[in-house]
């Protein structure tokens, strides 16, 4: 292992659906299309640059989606590392559309799953997703169907782990008397902390809790906050802390900041590093409880 490759490692390893093991800090492709996750990158070269300087960086989890682009990313992901590593886990998602830059609108209808993921296959160049994760659940689809197409496709050997996002625990639980789950991905930051009941839920039912949005710290950031405070001292920076905050919260957490940029990508994934005290981890928590 390189001392780049150190970098991730450092942040320890998950085991999904206890089979897969991943990097617990990984790497979330959305910022890499247009403007409002529409169209080509604003600096194609400089995305496949940071697509390939993950894998640099050790860097084991990649999530992406069909709807990031749509399929820009798909594209980029396969241009950049493809024939693709056995340490490699894409995680990617299906049930969302998109109109135009911005716009998201959740269909669960099976055969637009189904469909969904046949191409997720085929724009990724693999045999098998790895995790597949419900973008949204549509609230006009009855759930045993949106979650019955993809045991289907489980079944079928097309999908390895099948996750949820941006849900509640009742909707986890719901999902899990259909097929198993292996992981949710919801809205959770060091500043937004509304479903820490879904992050306790999957704590104590192992399940992964991947945080999007991973990075934004809002009012936290102040000249007079603790986090401005603690990462001065530290000679840090507050998205790194913000990132060894989520690490340290719960062996579960696997954050996966974004970027377009090969320097920031250096900077949140030394974040894998840093290793926050009791009183510093405290001093966080409290500055917010929304």
């Amino acid at each position: 292992m390189t001392d780049d490759q150190r970098l991730a490692a450092a942040s320890g390893t998950f085991s999904l659906g206890g089979d897969l093991p991943v990097t617990r800090l990984g790497f979330g492709i959305m910022q890499l299309p247009g403007p409002g996750v529409w169209g080509e990158p604003r600096d194609r070269d400089e995305a496949l640059r940071v697509l390939r300087r993950t894998r640099e960086l050790g860097i084991t989890l990649i999530d992406t989606a069909d709807a990031y682009g749509p399929y820009i990313a798909d594209e980029l992901l396969r241009e950049a590392l493809h024939p693709y590593d056995d340490e490699l886990v894409i995680a990617t998602k299906v049930g969302f559309t998109r109109q135009g830059p911005g716009q998201w609108a959740p269909v669960g209808r099976p055969a637009y799953l189904r469909q969904q993921t046949e191409l997720n296959l085929r724009n990724l160049g693999v045999e098998r997703i790895d995790l597949l994760q419900l973008h949204r659940i549509d609230p006009d689809v009855p759930l045993a169907d949106q979650i019955g197409e993809l045991a289907a496709l489980r079944s079928e050997g097309k999908i390895r782990h099948i996750g949820l996002s941006q849900v509640s625990v009742a909707e986890i639980e719901a999902a899990r008397e259909i097929a198993p789950i292996v992981s949710v991905q919801n809205r959770y930051n060091l500043g937004e902390r509304a479903d820490e009941d879904v992050l306790e839920y999957a704590e104590a039912n192992g399940l992964a809790f991947i945080p999007w949005h991973p990075l934004a710290t809002g009012g936290l950031a102040g000249t007079d906050s603790p986090l401005t405070r603690i990462a001065d001292e530290r000679g840090l920076r507050p998205s790194q802390l913000a990132l060894a905050w989520l690490l340290h919260r719960s062996p579960v957490i696997l954050p996966i900041p974004g970027t377009s940029s090969v320097q920031h990508l250096d900077e949140n994934t030394a974040a894998a590093g840093v290793k926050l005290s009791d009183e510093e981890f405290t001093a966080l928590s409290d500055a917010t409880a929304s």
